[in-house]
């Protein structure tokens, strides 16, 4: 499980400094933020032990939450 965090950390916080760098698109920042956050709960090294009361459930559904929203910032403001 701690190896599939460290990928999907790894893989967010990459992109998310390929969209600070690029910056292809109007809404490149709220992703990379949104991205930066999602590497930062899927981090394991950061949250071995139970900080704030966090629990690794709530840090699923939160990542959960980033990825599924992700279609919500990409609609074209109507």
């Amino acid at each position: 499980m701690a190896a599939i965090g460290w990928i999907f950390s790894l893989i967010a916080l990459l992109g998310g400094l390929t969209l600070l760098q690029d910056m292809p698109m109007g809404g490149s920042p709220i992703i990379a933020i949104g991205l930066f956050l999602l590497a930062l709960l899927a981090c394991p090294l950061l949250w071995r032990e139970l900080p704030l009361g966090v629990t690794r459930g709530q840090r699923i559904i939160a990542a959960l939450a980033l990825i599924l929203s992700l279609p919500l910032v990409l609609l074209p403001a109507a």
